[in-house]
């Protein structure tokens, strides 16, 4: 057996069980399984009387016997309930699958350790799906020292395919190898750092004698993950600037200076002009740019990108921006059509409900150079739509388009253009460091002169009635409110409100009101007329889902109300809020939630009401996001697979990665010298397989 055997050929799984581990969690190889590490040890040599259990316990261990089995309930919901004793009390073992399975394997009488969560039903405390050993079988490697737990899906356990199956195949394959894993950090990085090497770390990560043996395991392992993601993305950088020689934009003209000395109407902060002159500095360098700016709601990050583009017509090229939706592209076009006039600039908007003839008349200028900046959707990355002279691609809200989709871009010239890709969700340092490491930084750090930090508040559901007094004042001071749900429909396995019925009894509150609704299944021209009649001022309450969490920019809209807001991510929450508070009035963002919230969603809410700073809220849904728990999910939200570094902990792993990786880059940029040909190996591996490294191009 070694690393490439297909896992179906491991004693104890097969067809059936290979295609589920295929399917649930992308393991096909001997080294897909033994580097799908356990997000969790839990120690297994305490043992715990019945007497002493009570539902506030995570885990338990017993051991006793089983004296009485019954199967209770008819059909769907049968269940079977077992009696464990142990001499001290009784609790009860209950299963809901595999009835059948259970039934037949666990004899009465016999001396068994249970594992599991003690959970109370009504009056009595029992553990629902139980791991069960024989007290002498052990069915594993250390079962009564540390032992590793894994992430597995409903379907694999529904079909026996749980943690503890996971661990005895794990263990069958370490038992069965013949030779030591092969090494996939150089001699001189493993002895220089005091590393273990690679076979006893993944020995140690999933059957670790003791907790020593596990840190040192874990410690090297976080260390490669992470090193190999920084040295590829440096390599990547390195091969970039060789392979592409960016446009050399060598003057700021007239159309820049004209607009910033003649039509430009407010002062720019600090940041904004230290952000123009970082862009600027990459475009006159004759290496092509690759800059993402990130910027907080409201923080002025269309004007950077406008002038930017100035700075490519000033050079005789042309410039586009690509938005995620038609609402955003038509909001681009109207600030940046405007601006664009003014200065005599040929501005053009394409999205998929353009009309043909205007298409077929938009592609000839476009081919001959009087479109100067052609604002639009994914419109623009189909191939019949073609530039004269492409110098720079503005990107914005990036993370909603795939990498293909942002890399079609870059071969409407013959050289690539320059790229500046935007982002109105701050980003944590480690996450940018990680997954936008290919890209400089450039932040907006600072808001406009004149706007008011928003004012947020979080209340329950028995604070309606003040709730409708508060936006009956609003409206009548002249304001605009935006009310936002997270369904469009009821839902039978969420108690939430739902936009529906929420708009309904709004009609009924505020009969004289105008109210508008707005959700993603509506046609397209029925979003932009509901969109159109709140931005004029018709309407004065949009009832929402999410479709207006980016773009929208209603400067007459001081309030913003998220009904079951603990349904909301922090950086959605934020997101939201940012749709008001444009204008010089002041505005407000009311958290509306249910008195059943948990305690991690209250101080997610809390976090909310203490700061509008969206680098701290980015910080703060870092930590809380976490590896998962017990019952398997996984660290979710990022755009590639960490196996079992985490970001939100693993800071100065990742810090002190990223040294190595540079300081081996900074002396041999190609690997091409002996001592790094292991280095070129390992990430020629590791980019063959499906790992998505974060990069632009």
């Amino acid at each position: 057996m070694n690393f490439s055997t297909e896992i179906m050929y491991i004693p104890g799984v097969g067809p059936k069980r290979a295609e589920l581990l295929n399917k649930e969690l992308s393991i096909y190889s001997v080294e897909d399984l033994l580097t799908y590490f356990p997000y969790r040890h839990i120690d297994r040599s305490r043992f715990y009387t019945i007497r002493e259990i009570n539902d506030a316990m995570p885990y338990i261990q017993l051991r006793g016997k089983i004296v009485r089995k019954e199967k209770i309930g008819e059909g769907r919901h049968q269940r079977l309930v077992a009696m464990f004793g142990d001499g001290t009390g009784f609790i009860e073992l209950v299963w809901f699958k595999g009835l059948r399975y259970v039934e037949d394997k666990y004899r009465l009488n016999q001396e068994y350790v249970v594992f599991g969560k003690p959970t109370r039903f009504g009056s009595k405390i029992n553990i629902v799906h139980p791991e069960i050993d024989l007290e002498t079988e052990g069915g594993s490697k250390n079962i009564l020292g540390l032992q590793a737990l894994y992430n597995t899906s409903e379907k694999m356990k529904s079909h026996f395919l749980n943690s503890a199956a996971l661990r005895k195949i794990i263990y069958t394959v370490i038992s069965s190898l013949t030779s030591s894993l092969p090494e996939t950090l150089p001699e001189s990085i493993i002895r220089q750092y005091n590393f273990v090497s690679r076979h006893e770390a993944i020995v140690n990560i999933h059957f670790p004698a003791n907790v020593e043996d596990l840190e040192r395991a874990t410690q090297r392992l976080k260390f490669e993950e992470l090193f190999y993601i920084q040295l590829n993305i440096f390599y990547q950088n390195r091969l970039r600037e060789q392979k592409y020689k960016g446009f050399v934009f060598a003057s700021i003209g007239d159309k820049f200076n004209g607009f910033y000395k003649n039509h430009l109407t407010f002062a720019l902060t600090n940041a904004q002009k230290r952000v123009l002159r970082e862009i600027r500095s990459d475009m006159a360098t004759g290496k092509q740019m690759n800059r993402l700016l990130q910027g907080d709601v409201g923080s002025g990050k269309t004007i950077v990108a406008f002038m930017s583009m100035l700075m490519a017509v000033d050079n005789g090229f042309q410039a586009c921006l690509m938005a995620p939706t038609e609402i955003l592209a038509n909001q681009h076009f109207q600030s940046v059509g405007e601006m664009g006039r003014s200065i005599g600039l040929n501005v053009k908007l394409l999205t998929g409900s353009t009309k043909k003839k205007d298409r077929e008349l938009l592609h000839e200028q476009l081919e001959d150079g009087q479109i100067n900046i052609l604002i639009g959707t994914h419109a623009l990355i189909e191939d019949n739509v073609v530039f004269k002279n492409l110098g720079l691609v503005v990107i914005d809200e990036q993370h909603r388009f795939g990498v293909a989709q942002r890399a079609k871009l870059w071969v409407k010239n013959i050289c690539p253009p320059h790229v500046l890709v935007m982002t109105a969700t701050p980003i944590p340092r480690t996450l940018a460091m990680t997954v936008y490491g290919d890209l400089e930084v450039s932040v907006i750090d600072e808001l406009p002169p004149g706007r008011k930090p928003i004012q947020t508040y979080h209340l329950f559901d028995n604070k309606r009635s003040a709730l409708n007094g508060f936006i009956a004042k609003q409206v009548a001071a002249g304001h605009q409110i935006y009310i936002v749900y997270p369904l469009i429909q009821e839902s039978e396995n969420l108690d939430l409100k739902n936009l529906e019925d929420g708009y309904s009894l709004l009609k009924e509150t505020f009969p004289l009101l105008h109210i508008s609704m707005l959700h993603g299944k509506m046609k397209p021209a029925d979003k932009e007329e509901e969109m159109r009649k709140f931005v004029a001022g018709e309407t004065q309450i949009l009832v929402a889902t999410t479709v207006i969490e980016v773009g929208v920019n209603v400067p007459n809209a001081s309030v913003m109300i998220i009904e079951s807001a603990e349904r909301f991510g922090l950086s959605q929450l934020h997101q939201l809020r940012g749709r008001v508070g444009r204008g010089a009035d002041q505005s407000y963002c009311i958290l509306m939630s249910s008195y059943k919230i948990s305690n991690d969603t209250r101080k997610r809410l809390d976090v909310m009401v203490d700061t509008t700073d969206g680098f701290e809220i980015a910080e703060a849904d870092l930590k809380m996001r976490g590896p998962g728990d017990l019952d398997g999910t996984q660290q979710s939200g990022l755009p590639f697979d960490l196996k079992i570094a985490n970001l939100s902990h693993d800071g100065e792993v990742l810090n002190f990665a990223r040294r190595v990786a540079n300081d081996i880059i900074t002396v041999d940029s190609t690997l091409d010298k002996s001592e790094n040909q292991l280095l070129k190996r390992q990430l020629e591996h590791l980019c063959k397989r499906t790992i998505n490294w974060g990069v632009i191009s």
